[in-house]
């Protein structure tokens, strides 16, 4: 039988000081979004990886946190409390809930959101022999500073809580699993959990990460706030190939060209449209390595974009966003389809949730790149058109 975590412990008992004046009154892991607190999206993030247990480690106005999640049956899993002075670091707080932890848990941070994917986190803790398997955002948009350096094998090599070193690359953003047994490297002094534990474990060569590129949401900070603000906001995506599953294929080692070269397949205008009416935001991703091969131009690519366009507004149907990966097959780029680069790009300019998303295309590159970001994806074919697949997700969805 496969082994599993059943339960998550998450540091919910600072004061919360960067989002104040809300904090005057309230913890921070309260504050709502689209009517609901921030914790309670890790709640239900967590009953979804299918764990049972809740532990929270509460400080900071424990009242308010324990009158809205009582026992977890209102969610399905039971939520248990251990609260430590205010004053306690991490490190205290963990050492004093020891009693209630399994053999290994999941430790997460009370202000971060990520889609993270659990099944690859509990997979690698299991098989890597680490003692911690954290989760690093892969920040290659610089959305904050790195504190972690990594191997090929995802093993840590630096753990720098200070963010002084130099090539740090990814940032710990919780999401760790944990070995109870790590706990008692934590002295009786009040200290930071991290930063006294994960140093120790790199020595051990016992510390590892997985990396996850979808940005992750917080709220720490009022600089976040807006960001998560639109990423628990509720909408729908689907993502589109184009050639082959909006318009008929040019020969192999051939490529669209001009405007009329652009010729729609049955029902596809259809199917736009009606993902449209259905309420989706429709974004293109296509591979064009006919710009890197010099037969088409970007100019001329945003032509064919434009004939595309008219053709589906004169029908009642849109696009919302192309991306487009310009470069060659063998350039190596993160962008082109089997990479999942052109998503992620999306994911952080839109803030979708990549997981809520559906994909369609004709090509096992587009579904690979669209599992490994963990779309749910449809793949398209002259026997099952694109209408037919929009037709069976919104059937699903009903």
């Amino acid at each position: 039988m496969k082994q599993r975590i059943r339960q998550a412990v998450i540091l919910a008992g600072g004061h919360g000081t960067r989002l104040m004046p809300f904090t005057e009154s309230n913890p921070k892991p309260m504050y709502l979004f689209e009517g609901k607190p921030f914790l309670e999206y890790l709640i239900k993030q967590v009953k979804g990886f299918g764990i049972e247990r809740v532990l929270l480690l509460l400080g900071y106005m424990p009242d308010k946190i324990m009158d809205y999640f009582g026992d977890g049956a209102l969610f399905d899993l039971k939520i248990e409390y251990v609260i430590t002075p205010l004053e306690y670091e991490t490190g205290l707080r963990i050492k004093g809930a020891e009693n209630k932890l399994d053999d290994a848990f999941l430790l997460m941070y009370c202000d971060n959101y990520c889609p993270v994917d659990f099944e690859k986190l509990q997979d690698k803790y299991f098989t890597n022999g680490a003692k911690a398997q954290l989760t690093a955002y892969a920040n290659r948009d610089g959305y904050t500073k790195n504190n972690l350096l990594l191997d090929d094998c995802g093993k840590v090599l630096v753990y720098d809580k200070k963010r002084a070193s130099s090539n740090l690359l990814g940032v710990d953003i919780g999401y760790a699993i944990i070995d109870k047994s790590v706990v008692g490297l934590v002295s009786n002094e009040n200290e930071n959990f991290e930063k006294t534990v994960y140093p120790q474990l790199v020595e051990k060569r016992m510390l590892y990460a997985i990396t996850e590129e979808h940005r992750y949401y917080s709220v720490g900070s009022w600089e976040r706030i807006e960001l998560t603000t639109e990423f628990f906001r509720p909408k729908k995506t689907a993502f589109l190939d184009r050639d082959g599953t909006l318009n008929v294929r040019a020969p192999r080692a051939q490529y669209i060209e001009k405007p009329r070269d652009f010729v729609w397949l049955p029902g596809a205008i259809e199917a736009v449209k009606l993902l449209k009416n259905n309420g989706y935001n429709i974004i293109l991703i296509t591979n064009q390595p006919g710009i890197a091969r010099g037969h088409l131009t970007e100019d001329t690519l945003v032509e064919i974009h434009d004939k595309m366009l008219f053709d589906l507004r004169r029908e009642g149907g849109d696009i919302d966003k192309i991306y487009y990966c310009p470069h060659n097959w063998d350039d190596g780029c993160f962008c082109r389809k089997p990479r999942p680069g052109m998503l992620y790009q999306a994911q952080k300019e839109l803030s979708v949730n990549l997981r809520d998303c559906v994909l369609f295309g004709d090509d096992y590159r587009d579904i690979e790149a669209g599992e490994s970001a963990g779309c749910t994806c449809s793949l398209v074919s002259e026997e099952y058109p694109l209408i037919q697949a929009v037709k069976d997700m919104l059937a699903r969805k009903m």
